[in-house]
């Protein structure tokens, strides 16, 4: 009897412990973070190009700050860089909104306003659609799929699209109106752990419309092929 009832005293006063605890763990939810750097160095038609690509988010399961860059230098020349910063609110399963801003520093220094979403479609495409509004008022859209092929747990195809519009001519960009450019690819990488990646990438890249015109008219080349070897790691 005796060891009945210590067992029922420690019960009793281990039960509004546990209660803060999961109090506490209700008020205060853990933080993660998860991080993608891509970066490559490869040929293209007429010059030798490298580029990375960040891409990751700190936060819980539901409200993340999300962070990305990305850019290119085409023969020691900086020719794009982006940097966002956003809000991301989990929506539904697998689904997130987002609403933040972007800065580029190249090829002109402009900042946008940004929002859209980021998720996975069916057939496990993984989707960005991205909405800016720039500091002049321009509005543009990016549209992004891509898709992992396991050949084997180790060896895995990405094949991958990204399309841009813009709802106006931006002439300091050299940009027209419309479906402005694309590029469509296959990044091919050998997971020696989840964490380092080395890859070979393949890509076309083509301008469209009114942006083609433009390109065509100063003696810029409407599109290339890239070919590049670069390295993935996640942290």
């Amino acid at each position: 009897m005796r060891t009945n009832i210590l067992a029922l005293i420690v019960c009793l006063s281990a039960m509004p412990v546990a209660s803060v605890a999961a109090e506490e763990q209700a008020e205060h939810p853990a933080v993660f973070h998860a991080f993608r750097l891509e970066t490559d160095a490869g040929i293209g038609r007429d010059d030798t190009i490298a580029s990375w690509d960040l891409n990751g988010w700190i936060g819980g399961d539901y409200n993340k700050l999300w962070i990305k860059s990305e850019g290119e230098v085409a023969d020691g020349n900086v020719e794009q860089a982006e940097f966002w910063a956003m809000y991301s609110r989990n929506i539904a399963t697998f689904w997130d909104a987002q609403l933040g801003i972007r800065h580029d520093t190249q090829p002109r220094s402009t900042s946008y306003l940004v929002a859209g979403f980021e998720g996975l479609a069916p057939y496990f495409f993984e989707t960005e659609a991205h909405l800016f509004v720039s500091d002049d008022g321009d509005v543009s859209a990016r549209i992004r799929q891509e898709n992992d092929l396991l050949i084997t747990q180790r060896l895995i195809l990405q094949p991958y699209l990204e399309v841009n519009l813009f709802a106006q001519d931006v002439p300091e960009l050299d940009i027209g109106s419309g479906i402005s450019s694309g590029e469509i690819g296959l990044q091919t990488r050998y997971e020696i752990t989840r964490k380092f990646a080395p890859y070979l990438d393949l890509r076309y890249e083509r301008k469209f419309g009114e942006t083609s015109s433009i390109a065509k008219n100063t003696g810029e080349n409407r599109d290339d092929f890239i070919a590049s070897v670069g390295l993935r790691l996640m942290f």
